[in-house]
């Protein structure tokens, strides 16, 4: 398997993955993603500014989505709490990461998180910095499994409440 920059090709089996998290999601009580977010258009904006990736198999079918980016997340500017390493400093993000249903239980969820680790340590940034919904269990244990700490509350644009995690990478 390998990650790539999506395509607008593959817009269509991204929005069918996220639509498969979304209803996970919906399954477990979870309101994270029942609001059209993420949608098409928000993916096709990410694919304009190089921040959307896909984790791809052997026969190029796709398995994964993530978005990846080093601007500045606006949302983080305001954190109850304190982050790890400073607003001011360059750090990566993580966003709207979903992996195909059938693929879920294949650690790619970790191979991603991995392979922007190494992009950070490439360009020597610090920090890699998420968020996610306070009743997202799976995404918490994931993340501080990795290594990530707990740095407080953040809210989003349309001001859902939601947990903020980093990681200084060495």
């Amino acid at each position: 398997m390998k990650i790539r920059l999506s395509t607008f090709d593959d817009i269509p089996n991204i929005m069918s993955i996220i639509d498969d998290a979304k209803a996970y999601l919906a399954s477990q009580n979870i309101d994270q993603w029942q609001n059209g977010y993420p949608n098409a258009v928000q993916i096709e904006n990410d694919i304009n500014k190089g921040e959307s990736y896909v984790v791809v198999n052997k026969e190029n079918q796709i398995m994964a989505t993530s978005m990846f980016t080093l601007r500045k997340e606006p949302t983080y500017k305001i954190i109850e709490g304190k982050w790890l390493v400073s607003e001011d400093e360059v750090y990566g993000v993580i966003h709207r990461l979903a992996i195909k249903k059938e693929f879920r239980q294949f650690g790619l969820a970790t191979f991603l998180f991995h392979e922007f680790h190494l992009q950070l340590e490439e360009k020597n940034i610090k920090s890699l910095k998420i968020d996610t919904h306070e009743e997202n269990i799976g995404m918490q244990s994931l993340i501080k499994k990795l290594g990530y700490k707990y740095c407080g509350i953040i809210y989003t644009n349309y001001n859902a409440k939601r947990l903020a995690f980093e990681k200084v990478i060495s």
